[in-house]
């Protein structure tokens, strides 16, 4: 991540990492969380409970618990419950890829190829923090943070967030009677909400994705607030979660889609220069 500076950055070179396979792996890193439905789906048709698993009243995590038996009064049998945690593994890895190869200013750009990203506005003047957060020649004052790139950061906190969370989830089974598994879903559905919302309007007036990202957050964080207001106890609890899960797993890999493409695009176009 380069440092910060008073003048504004030209769009051939404010992608200094476009030229390093770290700004690639940031993007595809969001896109390859699609493989938890290939592994969801395959999960599902080995189900071996005394009922067929359906995903209105079976939740996400009964689909990787180890033994089978009665869990909560929920009768659960997974042969597959190690691709399932493997996958969910998976999708919180590339989660934490993302959240740590994706620049902010990267992300302050990324659905408008072609504009320039000013991350910092003078406010004052004086010396400030510079590189290394030191006074000197070409520092600024502290608070010349714009809001773009404060969400950026906190964009990426949140997307780590979540990314942990899911390991976590994919290393701790819901039979294994540890609260670290319930600690885990929170902070993906939490964290992945959040991330999502804040996309949205770092987006927004830049690509009409920011809608969809921002729609994807406003349901997931809508559907944890019913299920922590009822305790879940609803008809469709299955339902319930994956409106939880199922917008930040989607959210999150069409980002990934928007920033990749703007890598090839910014790469293709440094290419004919």
């Amino acid at each position: 991540m380069t440092g910060p500076s008073t003048a504004p950055a030209q769009a051939g070179s404010f992608f200094p990492d476009l030229h390093n396979i770290r700004a690639n792996i940031g993007g595809w890193a969001q896109l390859s969380v699609v493989q938890y439905f290939v592994a969801e789906a395959a999960v599902i048709q080995a189900w071996a409970g005394p009922e067929p698993y359906s995903r209105a009243t079976g939740y996400i995590s009964d689909l990787g618990a180890v033994s089978c038996g009665v869990y909560e009064d929920r009768a659960v049998c997974s042969p597959l419950h190690v691709l399932m945690n493997a996958s969910f593994v998976v999708q919180g890895l590339a989660l934490v890829l993302g959240a740590l190869f994706l620049t902010a200013g990267l992300l302050c750009v990324a659905a408008k190829p072609g504009v320039a990203a000013r991350r910092f506005r003078s406010v004052a003047g004086g010396a400030g923090v510079g590189r290394a957060g030191a006074g000197g020649a070409g520092s600024v004052p502290a608070r010349v943070l714009t809001v773009p790139w404060i969400l950026a950061v906190a964009i990426r906190v949140l997307t780590g967030v979540a990314g942990v969370g899911t390991v976590i989830v994919g290393l701790v089974p819901e039979d294994l009677g540890s609260p670290w598994h319930f600690a885990g879903a929170l902070m993906f559905f939490i964290g992945g909400g959040f991330a999502l919302l804040l996309l949205g309007i770092l987006w927004f007036r830049q690509t009409p994705m920011s809608w969809f990202l921002g729609a994807c957050g406003l349901i997931c964080i809508g559907a944890l607030i019913i299920g922590g207001l009822t305790g879940m106890e609803v008809p469709l609890p299955g339902l319930l979660e994956r409106f939880m899960g199922y917008p930040v797993t989607i959210g999150l890999a069409a980002a990934g889609l928007v920033i990749a493409q703007r890598v090839h695009t910014e790469r293709k176009a440094a290419r004919l220069r």
